[in-house]
C-alpha cells in the first residue's frame, strides 16, 4: 500500500495533519529533525500521541539531509508529499538567515528530487502570509510577491518557485498553502497566541510590539489543516490562501479575549514595533473555496476558548514562554 509523507510530522500543523490522514485511513510515514527551537517537551507530546496509532511510522530525518531524504523514498512508495517541515518564525530569521535557506529552500529542492526520482507526482507546500507584505489587502494569490522584507518570507517564496519548476519540468502536481496566523492547543509557543494564553495564565509579562493595533487574520489551526489535506487533489500548480477570510484581529484585541477567557490581566511590555512585522494580514479565500471547496469553520473567539481550556488542562512541563 502506498503511503503519504508528512514532513514536520511533530510540528504543531504537521502533527494535526498527520493525525487526520490516519483517521481517513491512510498509512503515514512522519519525519521530524526534532530541533531545539522551541522546547522539545511540546514536540515530544505531539509525536507521542502519533506512535500509539496504528498505520504511523516516524522517522528522525532532517530534510536538509540530501541521504536521508532519498533513502526514505528508497524504502517506501509514497502517494503524496506534504511538505509542513520549515524553520518558521520572521524575527529569528533576522538572526540566523542561513538556517532558514536550508531549511525552507534546499530542503524543499531536496524532497522535490527524491520526488522526481521515486516518479511520486504530489507536492503539497507549506508557505506563508509573510510573502504579501507591503501589498494591499485582501492578500490575493495572483499578486506580485517579489519583495519579501524577511529571510524566512524569501525562503518561503524560493521553496514555491523551486515547486513551479519541478511542476514545469516534471510534470510534479503541486499546492501551495500559504497560511495566515494559525493557531490552536498546543501551538507554537513563539507565537502571540500561545505567549498570550500561557503568560496571561502564569502572571508573566506578555510583550507587544508597537502599538497593539497591528491585525491578523487568524485561522484556527484544524482548519488550516482541513485545507491542506484537500489540497492533495490534482490542481496542475495552484498558490491557495488558507486564512479567516476578512476577518483580521487586532494583536491588543486578541489579548482582551485571552484575558477575557483565561479570567485574568495581563502585565504587557511594550517595545518597538519590529522590521521585519507586517501592519496587518487579510485572505482572500475565494480560490480555495472556488478549488477546493473550503472555508474556515471554527470563529476566532471559539478557538481561542478551545486553545484556552488545552493550556489551562494539558499539564505539558514546558520552558516558560518569552
Amino acid at each position: 500500500m502506498s503511503a503519504v509523507l508528512v514532513t514536520g510530522a511533530a510540528g504543531f500543523i504537521g502533527s494535526r495533519v498527520a493525525a487526520m490522514l490516519l483517521d481517513r485511513g491512510d498509512e503515514v510515514v512522519g519525519v521530524d529533525n526534532l530541533n531545539d527551537y522551541y522546547d522539545p517537551a511540546l514536540k515530544t507530546h505531539r509525536l507521542q500521541e502519533l506512535l500509539v496509532r496504528p498505520g504511523f511510522r516516524f522517522h528522525k530525518v532532517d530534510i536538509e539531509d540530501w541521504e536521508a531524504v532519498g533513502g526514505l523514498f528508497g524504502r517506501y512508495e509514497f502517494r503524496t508529499v506534504f511538505n509542513l517541515a520549515a524553520r518558521a518564525g520572521v524575527r529569528y530569521s533576522m538572526e540566523n538567515p542561513w538556517v532558514y535557506m536550508r531549511t525552507n529552500a534546499d530542503g524543499t529542492l531536496n524532497l522535490l528530487e527524491a520526488m522526481r526520482r521515486a516518479g511520486v507526482t504530489k507536492f503539497a507546500l507549506a508557505s506563508t502570509s509573510s510573502l504579501y507584505a507591503g501589498l494591499p489587502l485582501p492578500f490575493r494569490e495572483d499578486s506580485a510577491v517579489n519583495t519579501p522584507i524577511s529571510p524566512y518570507a524569501a525562503s518561503k517564496k524560493a521553496a514555491e518557485v523551486m515547486a513551479y519548476t519541478y511542476h514545469r519540468q516534471y510534470g510534479i502536481d503541486v499546492s501551495v498553502l500559504r497560511y495566515f496566523t494559525v493557531f490552536g492547543p498546543c501551538g507554537r509557543p513563539d507565537m502571540a497566541p500561545y505567549r498570550f494564553v500561557e503568560n496571561v495564565r502564569t502572571g508573566i509579562p506578555v510583550t507587544i510590539y508597537g502599538d497593539g493595533s497591528q491585525s491578523r487574520d487568524f485561522t484556527y489551526v484544524d482548519d488550516i489543516c482541513r485545507g491542506t489535506i484537500l489540497a492533495e487533489k490534482p490542481l496542475g500548480y495552484e498558490i491557495l490562501n488558507l486564512g479567516g477570510g476578512n476577518r483580521p484581529i487586532s494583536i491588543s484585541g486578541f489579548l482582551a479575549w485571552t484575558e477575557s477567557l483565561v479570567g485574568r490581566k495581563a502585565l504587557v511590555e511594550r517595545h518597538p514595533a519590529h522590521a521585519a512585522d507586517m501592519d496587518a494580514t487579510m485572505a482572500d479565500i475565494s480560490k480555495a473555496k472556488r478549488h477546493l471547496g473550503w472555508e474556515p469553520e471554527v470563529p476566532v473567539f471559539e478557538g481561542l476558548r478551545r486553545t484556552v481550556d488545552w493550556h489551562l488542562r494539558a499539564g505539558i512541563p514546558l520552558r516558560a514562554a518569552s
